[in-house]
């Protein structure tokens, strides 16, 4: 490579790859039945990042997903239920 690796490292080349736990986030499609989303698989991160979901809420559930102190399948749950409940408010 021509660059150097400092300037690589400042932004040049490849983009930051994703977290094992983001990616799988990312490709783990529910259903949900809320709203724009009814009839659609929605990836988690997506639902996570929608309006249904309030910042301090997803902070706390990545934080703990993060953490392995919850499962996949408890995430999906906390974040199915909590859409469909702001859903119907």
């Amino acid at each position: 490579s021509s660059q150097d690796p400092v300037t690589a490292a400042e932004g040049g080349g490849d983009p930051p790859r994703e977290e094992p736990w983001e990616t799988t986030l990312k490709t783990t499609r529910i259903d949900v039945g809320a709203a724009e989303f009814r009839g659609h698989k929605v990836s988690l991160w997506e639902l996570l990042h929608s309006r249904y979901i309030p910042e301090e809420g997803r902070e706390e559930l990545l934080e703990l997903y993060r953490a392995g102190e919850l499962s996949l399948e408890q995430v999906r749950m906390a974040v199915s239920t909590m859409v469909s409940r702001a859903a119907a408010a």
